[in-house]
């Protein structure tokens, strides 16, 4: 009897993602898996039922009773991981930092988890890496943001009335949303800047043709993040960031490590020190954001600055961002079905660094 791989509808508030998308739904059917859908499970990021030729459909009470392997963008609420059955799989974005009480739970129904959040940042991990995937939306998605907020056009313009000048752009943070976000503003044409700590990173800001802003602190880390600056080099850092932040007409902070509370990098001072009519778009905003002054969700006016804090980017691009995650989904659900059946090898470092609970024991290797 072949497996079943199920996902159900998001529930939680502006989510419009879904786990399985109907080109994965196809490639596992390859591998001889059977998909089981809740109705309307895809509907929101643009794929109706009808466009799954190779999934089956249920309501969500049979779909969680008879999955063998539940696929999920956000951590699955309680009552549906208490009607799995034992043994079950979960695999997906699980949040597991600060989540003592869902492990509990995975771990009380006897079900294996994985956190994709876990993957280590390796080259083989890199088509399973939700993190990135979901990022690189954010980063276009903020950008896109910053230029419908803005007081100014991004790109220079020639006019009978004149010449527009280009925004300055300075996106803070070179990760992978940080990248897509300076590709993007340099595709709308602004006169873009990208700074991060690690010195790394200024290759691949300059072959995106943005200039790297240098205030002479490094902070090279491991797992392809930052480590976090000394009380000194933060102060150096601040005093140099604020010299600087005085010439930009748009920020985009993008600094962030799962678990921890994002960087505070721009202070009040600092924006009280910027040019009128100035912008912040925060993205750190769910974890604490990098500006003081940001407010998760919301949007700030301190004096003429305007500071962003968005929330859940990659659900307001559901369709590719639901493409990609599925992907990611795929890649790593192959390395738990060997055969048709569920046979994880725990001796892979995916697949050992990744597991949150495993039949009734919490793991929590990352």
């Amino acid at each position: 009897m072949s497996i079943t791989v199920s996902a159900l509808r998001e529930t939680v508030a502006g989510e419009r993602r879904v786990a399985i998308t109907p080109e994965v739904a196809k490639k596992l059917r390859g591998i001889g898996a059977r998909v089981l859908l809740e109705h309307g499970a895809g509907a929101s990021a643009g794929f109706p039922d009808a466009s799954y030729a190779d999934a089956q459909f249920a309501d969500a009470a049979q779909v969680i009773a008879q999955a063998d392997l539940l696929a999920c963008v956000v951590p699955p609420q309680d009552a549906v991981l208490a009607g799995l059955r034992e043994g079950a799989m979960v695999v997906g974005q699980l949040r597991p930092h600060g989540a003592a009480e869902r492990i509990a739970l995975l771990a009380q129904r006897k079900l294996t988890s994985f956190s994709l959040e876990l993957l280590p940042r390796t080259t083989r991990a890199q088509a399973m890496d939700v993190l990135s995937s979901q990022a690189a939306v954010a980063g276009y998605r903020a950008m896109l943001i910053a230029a419908e907020n803005a007081p100014k056009f991004f790109p220079m313009l020639t006019t009978a009335a004149g010449t527009i000048r280009p925004s300055r752009v300075l996106v803070i943070g070179a990760g992978v949303a940080g990248l897509q976000a300076i590709a993007t503003a340099r595709r709308l044409g602004a006169q873009i800047e990208g700074y991060d700590v690690r010195p790394e990173t200024r290759e691949q800001v300059e072959s995106l043709g943005a200039k790297f802003l240098e205030l002479g602190v490094s902070a090279a880390g491991s797992g392809g993040y930052a480590r976090e600056l000394t009380a000194e080099e933060r102060a150096a850092q601040q005093q140099a960031l604020a010299d600087h932040l005085k010439a930009f007409d748009v920020v985009v902070s993008t600094a962030a490590v799962p678990g921890r509370p994002a960087p505070k990098i721009i202070s009040a001072a600092m924006v009280e020190g910027m040019k009128p009519g100035a912008l912040v778009v925060d993205l750190a905003a769910e974890s604490g954001g990098n500006c003081q002054l940001t407010r998760p969700g919301e949007r700030v006016q301190h004096g003429e600055v305007t500071i962003l804090g968005p929330l859940n980017l990659a659900a307001g691009a559901p369709l590719h961002a639901s493409e990609m995650y599925a992907r990611n989904i795929y890649n790593f659900a192959q390395l738990l079905i060997r055969e048709g059946a569920l046979q994880p090898d725990f001796n892979d470092e995916l697949v050992a660094k990744s597991c949150l609970t495993r039949q009734g024991e919490v793991v929590l290797q990352g």
